[in-house]
């Protein structure tokens, strides 16, 4: 597989920056918001205000959860971008293609790589079923 142009690759950083502080902004956001329901909580005058709060309080943690995880992606993303490794399927060493890199910035794996992956280890992330 080709590996990317110059001219991709700062695309792809540009892309990366933009992202990186876009989750940054969502997380302060996020836990602003979290600072405002904790206060809405324990001044909570009957259980259904008091249960709106939980739940605001549970989807926010799980939202800056989310943003969290993707951030991290994004930075590793970025370190790879600086040492020369990004890119690179970590499964089979291949160049991820460019089109997959613009949808998936975090990529570390080629979409094949990626299907095999998920076949083999996701079954044990699903919760158990009937």
């Amino acid at each position: 597989m080709d590996a990317l142009s110059d001219q991709q690759k700062s695309l792809l950083q540009h892309q990366l920056t933009q992202r990186e502080h876009a989750l940054r902004e969502d997380i302060r956001r996020e836990m602003n918001l979290k600072d405002d329901y904790v206060q809405l909580a324990s001044e909570a005058p009957d259980t259904g205000d008091l249960s709106f709060a939980n739940l605001s309080v549970d989807l926010g943690n799980a939202a800056v959860t989310r943003d969290v995880t993707e951030l991290r992606a994004i930075e590793l993303a970025q370190k790879k971008m600086l040492t020369g490794s990004y890119g690179e399927c970590v499964t089979c060493g291949y160049a991820i293609p460019f089109e997959r890199l613009m949808a998936v910035l975090s990529a570390e794996r080629c979409a094949p790589c990626q299907e095999k992956f998920e076949r083999t280890h996701m079954d044990g992330m699903r919760g158990a079923s009937m």
